[in-house]
């Protein structure tokens, strides 16, 4: 998947009548904004948005839904596009039309804008901290509940890659599902039973784990809380290759547990395949935004 993917329509119309519903209480945009009925009905304005910190823009299909159910009437003009890097007072996009409109379709269109333009602009930042390494950066399933596809392409578009999307693409073989299937062994022979095309991932907290896991034929594994000594010798060992007993290819492996982006070079420069890190969705500082009339 690339930043040009398209997030799903029907979701997105979803999720935008759910925001207005809560901004107008369920009525219509006429009816539920009282402030903006102070305004005559047919007034005209243009209103440009703009970002008062650097930023990675993400949310145009959203704020083109935001207005459409709105006033379909407004004219949006896009200045960035998503994956866009911008500067502070960058004009993002431009409204014109009815003033009411604009006015009530604002703050839903800038909060969608806000938060996934954080995820993105965090998740560049972190994938900046691995340039000219092999490693890539993925996010995991730490997302605010109803959002989670849109955080995903929004990671996508500040340069990162999407983790398994929920909990029926890919397998992720935990702590417990490893204590509830009886063993490592156990649980990658009934995943692969099970749904033999789809990748196997395992957790594991210590070097012993690890062979496990090879020797099971996991696809990918992750080490959760590794020192650097031991991520470097997890390496080794999973390019050791050896047909009899052990492992016969090696398996991708991923670093996870207290990611920062202070670590992330340090961990990269180990030599494993991939950093997963919840903060790139989860602390998520929303970019500051601001819409003003323009004069005429």
């Amino acid at each position: 998947m690339n930043a040009a993917t398209h997030i799903n329509a029907d979701l997105i119309q979803l999720l935008v009548s759910q925001a207005l519903s809560e901004d107008l209480n369920g009525q219509s945009a006429n009816d539920g904004d009282i402030t903006a009925q102070l305004i005559p009905a047919t007034q005209t304005a243009t209103a440009n948005v703009i970002t008062r910190e650097d930023c990675i823009f993400c949310g145009e299909a959203l704020v083109a839904e935001v207005f459409k159910q709105v006033d379909a009437s407004v004219e949006l003009t896009f200045f960035k596009h998503d994956g866009d890097a911008a500067a502070p007072s960058d004009v993002l996009f431009t409204a014109k039309g009815n003033a009411r409109a604009i006015l009530t379709a604002e703050r839903t269109a800038l909060n969608f804008v806000q938060t996934l333009s954080g995820t993105a602009t965090t998740t560049a930042h972190y994938v900046k901290e691995l340039a000219g390494t092999t490693t890539q950066l993925l996010d995991t399933r730490k997302t605010v509940p109803g959002l989670r596809q849109l955080q995903k392409y929004a990671v996508l578009c500040g340069g990162g890659n999407n983790h398994r999307i929920g909990l029926y693409d890919a397998f992720l073989i935990k702590e417990n599902h490893i204590a509830a299937c009886g063993g490592i062994a156990q649980a990658v022979a009934t995943a692969k039973q099970n749904h033999p095309n789809l990748k196997v991932e395992v957790e594991v907290e210590n070097l012993d784990e690890l062979n496990q896991a090879l020797i099971a034929g996991a696809d990918i594994i992750m080490l959760d809380n590794f020192s650097v000594a031991d991520i470097k010798q997890a390496v080794q060992i999973n390019q050791q290759i050896s047909p009899v007993g052990s492992h016969t290819k090696p398996a991708k492996l991923e670093v996870s547990g207290n990611m920062t982006i202070h670590t992330l070079r340090e961990y990269s420069q180990a030599g494993v395949d991939y950093i997963s890190s919840g903060a790139i969705t989860k602390h998520v500082n929303a970019i500051d935004l601001s819409m003003r009339f323009v004069k005429t």
